[in-house]
């Protein structure tokens, strides 16, 4: 229900957001990629694009990195203001991610990260959220080394055990700052 309300809420900033993509970039204005949500279940979370179009057969998907080149001035924008993560709450009205909780990844990071750090796939216990315990204390966007990524999965994981209505309320609070 909040979903579906914050959708109404966030339309017209979502319409002006996809006529800023369409003007600055060729490409459609939504990302698609395939996720892995509750119980590993394979799930295809929307973004905004914010990456110059490059049709790919590839499944390979190199890690968004800080100054990025294939990121445009407006994705840049997005991205600072984690504006493009606002289709989301379409995966959030569909079901498939709630508004909080471990944030999920690429199919190919969730492969690799599985491989190197325990309990990585415990994280696939709740369904992914668009913000989480681990974004909203500074482990949010690209992570450069397998340290980093194990500290984010510990956060998702003290989430996990220690979930409270209460405690998403204060994820949901602190989001924005």
């Amino acid at each position: 229900a909040l979903s579906a309300l914050l959708i109404l809420l966030f339309a017209p900033l979502m319409v002006i957001i996809a006529l800023g993509i369409k003007m600055t970039s060729n490409g459609p204005v939504l990302f698609r990629q395939k996720r892995y949500g509750f119980n590993n279940n394979e799930i295809t979370v929307l973004k905004f694009r914010t990456m110059r179009w490059e049709p790919s057969a590839s499944a390979v998907v190199p890690q968004a990195q800080r100054n990025d080149a294939r990121v445009t001035w407006f994705g840049r924008l997005l991205r600072h203001t984690s504006l493009d993560e606002l289709p989301q709450l379409f995966n959030v009205l569909l079901g498939e991610m709630s508004l909080v909780g471990p944030r999920p990844h690429a199919v190919a990071h969730n492969v690799q990260y599985a491989a190197i750090i325990d309990e990585y796939l415990s994280r696939h216990r709740v369904k992914p959220g668009i913000t989480g315990w681990a974004q909203v204390n500074g482990l949010r966007g690209e992570t450069r080394t397998a340290e980093l990524m194990r500290r984010r999965v510990q956060h998702d994981l003290d989430y996990i055990e220690n979930w409270s209505l209460l405690l998403d309320l204060n994820i949901l609070a602190m989001t924005p700052f």
